[in-house]
């Protein structure tokens, strides 16, 4: 997990046998509902697979990206004006990405 005051960068959130080496889901929503309620947003960049947003309160946005591949660039920009959005509304506003393993997107 990388950091920054705003800014959480992650591996995919996930259930079953993959929340044993990956974040569980409910965790990963136990600590956004406790460090940041109702101030946080859920970016999902991995193309291959998503989970239901009830977890995050539906606060879940998907840009698909196929893992070792770069972007479209109408998707970078669709993804950097949504998040620029989100994080101007609120001041305590967080957005937390990720995509499968937490470092390749």
């Amino acid at each position: 997990v990388f950091s920054t005051d705003r800014i959480i960068a992650m591996s995919f959130p996930s259930s079953g046998k993959q929340s044993f080496y990956r974040n569980p889901i409910k965790e990963v929503a136990r600590f956004l509902d406790t460090k940041h309620p109702d101030h946080y947003k859920v970016y999902n960049l991995c193309s291959e697979k998503g989970y239901d947003p009830k977890y995050f309160h539906y606060r879940v946005e998907r840009i698909f990206i196929d893992d070792h591949n770069v972007p479209a660039l109408q998707d970078m920009v669709k993804f950097t004006a949504n998040v620029r959005e989100w994080m101007s509304q609120d001041e305590k506003n967080v957005v937390a990405i990720h995509c499968k393993g937490g470092k390749g997107r």
